[in-house]
């Protein structure tokens, strides 16, 4: 046998790179959890039973809460469009623009990232449902926002909540039955064809915020229900409005069981990130824990929210005391999910990670603050400042019944200098007299929705209702009445413009005319179309929004429109009868 040094140098050196390789600890490819962050609507901390609420049955909800992480004390803002404003920039929302819920004054800053822009460019896959209520028409809208699809309506209320219009990625399209199981079947569509990417879920619903609608499988079993009336506000309350409320809490709490359910069929419970949360107080006088005030407060009773955090196997139940609020949720989420955030922005949050996982026995003191129109509160820990510069001690007086003396109070110096300099750093950024012009002909957006609540009305023309989220436009009987559209044509080009009407018959005949400047397209009213108000048999409380009818599109014809600042008209140049056309939505499609 010949002896070959070299085939023996060569096969000892393998042996020992297998051994080697042998020895090396097994890594495992970590894998970015999905997120799916649900956000309910005028909710109130108490409209939960595992808040102590003994009139409303919410068991998958309480049961997430239960298994996962609760906080005691987490705080948002007072209305809707600012929480939500919050959520998706981690950033006190003065400084993105928002000072109303509506007419674009909920519209955030375009300087803005979202949330979705975020995990989009981390490798996620984005999408939202439901109510947006951060600007209807592109760039604002949230398919111009990071989130790639999108299913739900752009403002802030809704008028009906029974296969109502809405719209998909842009487009007007009709709803499938109650509207909060139609959000969630496209939510949980959306999960199912997504299981090989990370993806962030926006589930906005839109309830218990009125109109008090409610399905009858729901409605029966709260009609007829004793409702404690021993509670702090119950001389204010209104009984079928409360019913109503939790009848809406327990379909929404049915709908989220819905979700883990989909998440746990799909094998995908075991990383993903499970929020709940609401947008502000409740919608009415009715049982909150004692809690002072309701959504529109600035006090405990307005900005106090559940706030739920599951994670299966990663998130140990517990229940976290220590003050939070919105703008916590994206450093949070950033944090858990190991990405960056490549913009400049600085957040004015922080991440909970610390608490969420109990890595951090010392938690550094902070202040939370709250405000809506023009009144601030700010609290820490142990106290509240309230609005009306009245110091509570919420260890003590959760309830805020009672001011404690401030003139020796260390706590009342310090929380005045904390609002007085939040004021004058945050809130002053806050424009809240710029002019509201609606954009139109975004680069990337094949449509632009104008709807009646955008519109101005001239003459005898009037709204629908005082509440101009869903309202359309009525009482038309003049050709010198008008409604204008002040709007920013942001690329010149021809435009496809349909409007979504209803009439009578004896307006058939009548004339539409749509004007911008020198550029006009008009259409003979040919068919009429007189809609009763939709799914009325619901309402089981008395509402204050506008009913919403079945409006017909019509195709007006195309119209050229030039970039600049132009406002667009539209005239009725004959009519027939007594009344023209009521109108609730302007459709500009952009032809290529």
């Amino acid at each position: 046998m010949v002896f070959n040094p070299k085939l023996i140098f060569h096969l000892i050196l393998g042996i020992g790179l297998l051994l080697l390789q042998s020895c090396k600890p097994e890594t495992k490819e970590i894998t970015k959890p999905n997120i799916v962050l649900i956000v309910s609507d005028d909710q109130g901390w108490g409209d939960l039973g595992i808040n102590g609420n003994p009139n409303v049955h919410t068991p998958n909800i309480d049961k997430l809460a239960e298994n996962g992480v609760q906080f005691s004390r987490f705080y948002v803002n007072p209305v809707c469009s600012p929480t939500r404003a919050e959520i998706l920039t981690g950033r006190y929302h003065p400084r993105g623009g928002v000072y109303s819920t509506s007419r674009g004054g909920e519209r955030l800053d375009l300087d803005e990232k979202t949330i979705a822009d975020i995990f989009q460019s981390n490798g996620y896959n984005t999408a939202a449902f439901g109510k947006w209520h951060n600007g209807s028409q592109p760039p604002y809208h949230p398919n111009n926002r990071g989130f790639e699809e999108y299913y739900g309506f752009a403002s802030g209320h809704w008028g009906n909540y029974f296969s109502p219009m809405l719209e998909h990625n842009g487009e007007v399209t009709q709803g499938n039955g109650f509207i909060i199981d139609d959000l969630t079947d496209h939510a949980m569509e959306y999960m199912e064809k997504n299981t090989d990417q990370p993806f962030f879920v926006y589930l906005a619903y839109n309830t218990p915020h009125s109109p008090m609608q409610v399905p009858d499988v729901w409605w029966d079993k709260y009609k007829d229900a004793a409702i404690d009336t021993t509670h702090r506000y119950a001389d204010k309350e209104k009984m079928d409005k409360t019913r109503a409320a939790y009848a809406l809490c327990e379909n929404l709490d049915w709908n989220v069981g819905r979700v883990v359910d989909k998440l746990d069929s799909l094998k995908l419970l075991e990383n993903t990130i499970v929020i709940y949360m609401s947008d502000n107080g409740p919608n009415g006088w009715r049982w909150n824990d004692g809690l002072k005030g309701i959504k529109g407060s600035t006090d405990e009773g307005g900005v106090r929210s559940p706030f739920i955090m599951y994670w299966k196997e990663h998130l140990k139940p517990q229940i976290i005391s220590q003050i939070a609020s919105t703008i916590d949720i994206l450093p949070s989420l950033m944090d858990m999910a190991g990405i960056i955030n490549p913009f400049e922005k600085p957040l004015d949050g922080v991440s909970l990670k610390p608490l969420l996982t109990g890595s951090q026995e010392e938690w550094k003191a902070r202040n939370v603050y709250s405000h809506w129109n023009g009144r601030v509160s700010v609290r820490n820990q142990n106290f509240i400042l309230d609005s009306d510069n009245q110091l509570y001690d919420l260890k003590a007086d959760p309830g805020q019944h009672q001011p404690i003396a401030q003139a020796t109070s260390a706590a009342f110096t310090e929380l005045s200098k904390a609002k007085e300099e939040w004021i004058n750093s945050v809130l002053s950024e806050l424009d809240r007299d710029r002019q509201e012009i609606f954009p139109v002909g975004y680069k990337d957006s094949k449509y632009t929705l104008l709807p009646a609540r955008d519109g101005i009305p001239h003459g005898g023309i009037a709204r629908s209702s005082i509440h101009p989220n869903s309202s359309f436009f009525t009482n038309w009987t003049s050709t010198t009445d008008s409604v204008t559209w002040d709007t920013d044509i942001l690329t010149s080009g021809k435009y496809k413009a349909t409007v979504y009407y209803t009439c009578k018959p004896s307006a058939v005949g009548a004339t539409l005319k749509l004007k911008q400047g020198a550029n006009e397209v008009s259409t003979p009213i040919n068919e009429a179309h007189d809609s009763d108000y939709l799914a009325v048999e619901y309402d089981r409380s008395p509402r204050d929004e506008s009913y919403e009818k079945d409006y017909k599109p019509l195709e007006i014809g195309v119209i050229q429109l030039d970039k600049g600042h132009h406002p667009i008209t539209m005239k009725a140049s004959e009519i027939k009868g007594p009344e023209f056309i009521e109108v609730r939505l302007l459709v500009l499609e952009r032809i290529d």
